[in-house]
Parts: structure tokens; C-alpha cells; sequence
């Protein structure tokens, strides 16, 4: 079935999702301005303070879902403020690890106390969202597919997802 524009069900419910998702991303970055961090810089901070292990660069940028390079520009940039510093492995010459600093562990404190905009899922019962949390994984494991059709990459692998 499709509507008068020509979308067939499925593509409007992708164009639902994709609104969905703007508007809560709006409103997100909205509340991180007022703590003076960016959603990337807090997806950084949320990572590095979840793991028991300082993580690589190319690690954050899977777990973040972004390109290598666009992560090692935010991680320089981070750096520069103060929030994470980036080590030298003493194993791995050529690696880098990379941890919070106080500053980082006071800004990822500071969005914490601001976290509205992640609880929006309260209008929904607990159903709404065990099905809401289901139909996630499903279109994840679908973006992933199609990200690896799209974009594979030469080492054989994606180098994010």
C-alpha cells in the first residue's frame, strides 16, 4: 500500500522513525548545551566511563558507530579540553588508550544531572517499550546489514558497527 506521495508502508514508517528520531535528538542536544557538551562528546564520556579498561580509539569509534577519523578530530579536540587524555600502550607501541580525566569525569557527572531528554520512553508502558526495544535490535541488525552491502571494507570487516 502506499500514500499520496508514493511511500509504501514501510518507507513511511521509516520517514516516522527518522522524524522520531530528530526531534529526541534535538531535544537531547537542547539539554547537553545547557551542561556544555555536545552528544558526541557524550557518547565519549558515557564509553569511557562504562569500561573497566582504557579503550583504543578504533574500539570508541565502533562502539560510537562513526568513522575512525571522525572520532580521532573529536578525540583531539576533547583532549585539548581537558576531558580525556590519550596514553601510549606501553605493550603496543603503536596503540593508544585513552581515559577520562577529572575535568571528563566532572562533565559526565554534570549530564547526568540533566537527563531528561533520555527518559522520553516514560510516556510508553513497559510492553510499549519491551516491543519498542525489540523492533530496535531487529532494524539494527538490519542497518548493519546494509551498511556491510554498502560499505565493506578492504580489511574484510566493517571499521565501524
Amino acid at each position: 500500500m502506499t500514500d499520496s506521495i508514493g511511500f509504501s508502508d514501510n518507507e513511511r514508517a521509516y520517514v516516522n522513525l527518522a522524524r522520531t528520531h530528530m526531534i529526541l535528538e534535538r531535544a537531547i542536544q537542547l539539554e547537553l548545551t545547557r551542561v556544555g557538551l555536545t552528544i558526541p562528546q557524550a557518547g565519549v564520556l558515557y564509553f569511557l566511563n562504562a569500561t573497566k579498561v582504557p579503550l583504543t580509539p578504533m574500539k570508541l569509534a565502533r562502539l560510537l558507530n562513526r568513522q575512525p577519523h571522525t572520532v580521532s578530530a573529536l578525540l583531539t579536540r576533547m583532549e585539548a579540553q581537558g576531558l580525556v587524555k590519550a596514553t601510549r600502550d606501553l605493550q603496543r607501541k603503536n596503540w593508544v588508550r585513552l581515559s577520562l580525566t577529572k575535568k571528563g569525569e566532572e562533565a559526565f557527572k554534570r549530564q547526568l544531572s540533566v537527563r531528561t531528554s533520555l527518559n522520553a520512553t516514560s510516556c510508553l508502558s513497559k510492553k510499549e517499550i519491551d516491543a519498542l526495544n525489540a523492533t530496535c535490535k531487529k532494524l539494527y541488525a538490519k542497518g548493519v546489514e546494509l551498511v556491510r552491502e554498502m560499505q565493506p571494507s578492504r580489511y574484510g570487516g566493517l571499521l565501524f558497527v
